[in-house]
């Protein structure tokens, strides 16, 4: 008797669920995942997959617009490695790269520098940094170009006034040509970066900084054993955008020297626009750029592979 007054009631059991709540739930979740991805990825694979694909196939054909192609094999990458032109657009595209990669990279990080700080008028600063970046790229070249006139350019006066005699021609000579398109993007792409380094610099937590002068840490000291490292992560995805960018720059060479003079100027892009575009030869443009493609696939790959090596030591 004691141990029936004593025992807990039994449980009811619970009513069980009809069996198709569950994989009706299920759908419904995925369809409204999908309908979220779904734009964006047709997007995707209309305007970007598809002519991937489609470049990749026309790289060993020969095809005009006009006929039917032709499949050729390898000639066209034959072809690639005897022309003149495209190899001086490798060099020329590789020099821009060079130059374009690490002086906007110092320039976007000092500019972080001095605009991460509380002083009046801060916001403005930064908004007239960034404010290139959103400016037309037609608007940008010609001014530069107006910038860098060799007889009239506000440039070449000033080095006239500190005593230069024989300042450059800058767009107009095969030497200086590429120095002025990169000084160009340098100023126009800086403000861009700068908003991702002050990013970075905000992230950083202040604490590391006070232990850093608690002992006895100078500017310097503290720049590169505490804002460096803070910084790396940043550092790494600006390295990645801005050589993925240097290596497909057009417009701004387009409108601004139009690949002179010669060919001073002339890159990858600007050589595959002008042989598909302009000649009609989209098979040799889409070896071209099939070379372009992995040229920046290995140098990504190089780099995620450089940066994962480093953060394991």
């Amino acid at each position: 008797m004691s141990d029936l007054l004593t025992a807990a009631p039994p449980r009811a059991e619970a009513a069980p669920s009809p069996p198709s709540a569950h994989p009706r739930r299920r759908w419904r979740t995925t369809l409204v995942g999908w309908s979220f991805i779904l734009p964006n990825f047709l997007g995707f694979a209309v305007l970007t997959l598809a002519p991937v694909i489609t470049a990749f196939a026309l790289s060993f054909m020969d095809w005009d617009a006009f006929s039917t192609p032709e499949w050729t094999g390898l000639k066209n990458f034959q072809r690639l490695l005897r022309d003149e032109s495209t190899k001086v657009a490798l060099k020329n595209t590789v020099y821009y790269a060079l130059g374009h990669v690490p002086l906007t990279m110092l320039a976007a990080l000092g500019l972080a520098l001095l605009l991460n700080r509380r002083i009046g008028g801060v916001g403005f600063f930064r908004a007239a940094a960034f404010f290139p970046y959103i400016t037309s790229m037609v608007a940008v070249a010609i001014v530069w170009n107006m910038l860098f006139h060799p007889e009239f350019g506000p440039v070449n006066q000033l080095l006239h006034v500190i005593g230069v005699t024989d300042a450059p021609g800058w767009t107009t000579t095969t030497a200086w040509a590429m120095p002025a398109v990169i000084v160009t993007s340098v100023w126009r792409d800086m403000g861009y970066y700068m908003v991702l380094y002050l990013a970075g610099l905000q992230a950083i937590p202040q604490e590391y900084y006070e232990a850093a002068k608690v002992d006895g840490a100078n500017a310097w000291q503290r720049f590169r054993a505490v804002t460096l490292p803070g910084l790396r992560p940043v550092t790494f995805l600006v390295l990645i955008l801005l050589t993925v960018q240097s290596f497909k720059v057009f417009d701004l060479i387009v409108v601004m020297t139009d690949g002179g003079p010669g060919r001073a100027t002339l890159v990858l892009s600007q050589q595959i626009y002008r042989i598909g575009i302009v000649e009609g030869e989209f098979g040799y443009a889409s070896a071209i750029s099939l070379v372009l493609f992995l040229l920046v696939l290995i140098l990504t790959v190089a780099q995620f592979w450089f940066n994962n090596r480093r953060e394991r030591r």
